[in-house]
């Protein structure tokens, strides 16, 4: 007997047999980047739907073990059943940003897959602190020797000793970020030429600025200071 269902079926394998080689240069077509991962997520969207269906039957004809009751459900009726269970979220979503957006109207604003509040001020990025120059960091050594000198000028022509209240805290403040302090030397007078009264920190390499009894400032090493520095805090 003919069977119509068969000879579709042949038909179509006698066309692909048939058929001839592609030649160069015949037009083809194509989805565009877009489109092609458009189709790509809802392929997925649609086989992640199909199999929660196939779950879903298989959880609720499981039951059926235990509530001989439950009717039996097919494949379509569990596609429908998951069907109707997106809707009534997508539904209860919806009406929960309804709700937010009538309570505090204009308050949200779209900020890329989600909403934040329209008054939100993100912080600003934290920008890394420019080092000074050397000019400010001489500028910040004459400020202190001013103040030291004005102090040997009242005492006999001695410098303050360590923890002396007299010259104020943010004059002993060097140029960098951190206001770290200076590194002094006690025991030094205006007498004393050619000694080292102040330096900084190793907070701009190994090259510091030093401070001499003089008032003169001129770079030094860190090695060059490893010295004189010994037993100073």
């Amino acid at each position: 007997m003919y069977c119509p269902r068969a000879g579709f079926l042949g038909g179509l394998v006698l066309v692909a047999l048939d058929a001839a080689p592609a030649a160069a240069g015949m037009p083809s077509v194509s989805l565009t980047d877009a489109a092609s991962l458009r189709l790509q997520s809802v392929s997925f969207f649609l086989a992640l739907f199909l199999a929660s269906a196939v779950a879903v039957r298989g959880i609720w004809n499981g039951f059926r073990s235990d509530f001989p009751r439950l009717p039996r459900l097919s494949y379509p009726k569990a596609v429908a059943l998951v069907g109707l269970w997106g809707l009534l979220f997508v539904l209860v979503l919806t009406m929960i940003s309804g709700a937010r957006e009538l309570m505090t109207p204009g308050a949200w604003k779209k900020d890329g897959v989600t909403y934040s509040l329209a008054d939100e001020q993100k912080p600003a990025p934290a920008v890394p602190a420019l080092e000074p120059s050397e000019d400010v960091r001489r500028d910040k050594l004459k400020s202190l020797f001013q103040s030291l000198a004005a102090y040997a000028a009242a005492h006999n022509g001695r410098y303050p000793p360590p923890g002396d209240t007299a010259i104020p805290a943010n004059v002993w403040r060097t140029a960098h970020a951190s206001g770290m302090p200076f590194i002094y030397l006690p025991n030094r007078t205006a007498a004393d030429p050619g000694r080292v009264l102040a330096c900084e920190p190793e907070l701009f390499g190994s090259a510091r600025l030093a401070l001499f009894t003089n008032g003169d400032i001129r770079p030094m090493t860190s090695d060059e200071l490893a010295p004189l520095l010994k037993g100073v805090k």
